[in-house]
């Protein structure tokens, strides 16, 4: 199946990326294009290399072969530290919060390195009103869906140009999950360009532009939600819906 035309120009590339961990492969020359302003959702069940994607964007994973290249630069051997300052926030699975700063020094330590943009202090407060209440408490003394608003947060406030957030929304309970898809939905009005992984597949169609479903490794499908939607025979093999 030919891929999906992003509305725009690339935002973020990847050209034929094979990625291992020691003997064993674990991405089988993926190419794909971002546009600028695009919501992507990254769809899989456990395994097939969704992470281990997101991971090779941000230099934590390095490829054998294949590039990847933000706004036309190749960012491939760049540190991790240097992809953050060019504009790339990665939300990881299990959030990554300082644990034992407060909610008020996780969201000052991003804002330190923050290019300029509209996510300040109080717009991000103003989006996630529990962290307000809770400026002064450590992250280990957060309930698992505040501590994914403050990881959610800290990144908003590096004022990104590309947001990539790793199953958001697992282990939460459902009110949460709801108010974590409210914020993905308010942050997607604002125009900016973000990479969604999650396995909730009612919530990820209604929100992407388009669906990337990755098996074993390799892109298997690729396109706007309604003509996933039009495949249920595909959804169910692949997504187990």
């Amino acid at each position: 199946m030919p891929p999906a035309a992003p509305a725009s120009a690339p935002l973020l590339e990847a050209r034929g990326l094979d990625t291992f961990y020691g003997q064993r492969q674990a991405l089988y020359r993926i190419s794909l294009s971002i546009a600028k302003g695009e919501t992507i959702g990254l769809m899989g069940r456990n395994g097939m290399g969704k992470t281990t994607l997101v991971r090779t964007f941000v230099g934590l994973v390095r490829p054998q072969t294949g590039q990847v290249l933000l706004d036309g630069e190749d960012i491939t051997q760049a540190p991790t530290h240097s992809i953050a300052r060019r504009g790339v926030a990665y939300v990881p699975e299990g959030r990554g919060i300082f644990a034992s700063l407060s909610v008020a020094e996780n969201l000052a330590i991003a804002g330190t390195a923050a290019a300029a943009g509209p996510w300040t202090l109080p717009r991000v407060l103003e989006l996630f009103p529990r962290l307000a209440k809770r400026l002064n408490h450590r992250g280990d003394q957060l309930s698992g869906g505040e501590q994914q608003m403050l990881a959610i947060g800290r990144a908003l406030m590096t004022n990104p140009r590309l947001l990539l957030l790793d199953e958001a929304t697992e282990g939460l309970a459902p009110l949460l999950r709801d108010e974590i898809w409210r914020t993905i939905r308010l942050i997607r009005t604002t125009g900016m360009t973000t990479l969604i992984i999650d396995k909730t597949v009612a919530a990820v169609t209604a929100i992407a532009d388009r669906i990337i479903i990755l098996v074993k490794g390799e892109i298997v499908f690729e396109g706007r939600p309604e003509l996933l939607k039009a495949q249920p025979d595909l959804m169910h093999r692949h997504l187990g819906v």
